[in-house]
């Protein structure tokens, strides 16, 4: 949450899903956005699954949700760097592009980074049907290319994003990449 609030970009909405069956997770995020006076200096709002639908479902509860023109993704262990939105929505506005995704570093529980993946600047099917080394939380995409497409997250367990990204490239042909890391994906051990 803090790497979302230090943006360079403000204009933004944060909907969060809790879809944790712990209540004191939820609570904390509260007691956090309160005490640092989050909720008058931001557009938030928290929704609450009644039951644990998993992160497919919980994501596609955000996506209608959303009015905006993009769709951004934050998984609750992972970090955006200071710039990400600004220079993602900068790229994507410049280039007409309806999806976009970054590079990005990996780093443990400890917040060290082990690795990083460098991303092409186009990838096709033939190249996503092979691997998928798109970070979710380094992902945006206008909001149009789902509601026009009727495409949401898969109810899977994992790699749903991964199936959901294969769809997405049927209908636009072609993913852009940016080659400059600007997110941290967090990697540990247990973690989907």
């Amino acid at each position: 949450l803090k790497s979302v609030f230090n943006q360079s970009y403000k204009n933004f909405k944060l909907i969060i899903v809790c879809d944790n069956i712990y209540k004191k997770d939820l609570e904390n995020i509260k007691i956090f956005l309160k005490k640092k006076n989050y909720f008058k200096k931001f557009n938030i709002k928290i929704i609450e699954n009644k039951k644990n639908f998993g992160a497919g479902e919980s994501r596609n509860i955000a996506i209608r949700e959303s009015n905006s023109k993009y769709i951004a993704f934050l998984d609750s262990d992972d970090i955006w760097f200071k710039n990400k939105l600004k220079i993602q929505i900068d790229f994507m506005e410049k280039n007409n592009v309806v999806f976009s995704h970054t590079s990005y570093n990996i780093i443990n529980a400890n917040n060290q980074i082990v690795s990083s993946r460098l991303v092409k600047k186009k990838i096709i099917f033939q190249d996503l049907i092979k691997s998928c080394d798109i970070g979710l939380s380094t992902v945006i995409l206008k909001s149009s290319l789902l509601n026009k497409n009727k495409l949401l997250f898969p109810r899977i367990k994992t790699k749903e994003d991964y199936v959901l990204w294969l769809k997405i490239i049927k209908k636009i042909k072609t993913i852009r990449g940016i080659n400059n890391k600007l997110t941290y994906y967090r990697k540990t051990k247990g973690s989907l």
